[in-house]
């Protein structure tokens, strides 16, 4: 299920971690999670706006770049 705007944040998240060659277990520590959320998270459409900045900040990548791009889109 993908939200309103289209995008599935945790595939994102997933695609992004695959790219960057990173296992569930490194981002679960680094955000001082269980394994088992990280695998919640690649499941959700939606993330609270401060998980995400977290998540980009651990990752190094902007993903609220991905809402504003789909933003123009539609205007």
């Amino acid at each position: 299920m993908e939200s309103e705007s289209g995008i599935h944040i945790g595939r994102e998240i997933r695609d992004e971690m695959e790219r960057q060659g990173r296992k569930p277990e490194w981002l679960a520590q680094r955000l001082s999670f269980d394994k088992s959320n990280v695998y919640k998270i690649f499941k959700k459409a939606t993330l609270d706006v401060e998980l995400l900045r977290r998540i980009s900040m651990v990752l190094g990548r902007d993903f609220f770049k991905i809402y504003s791009e789909s933003m123009g889109k539609e205007m």
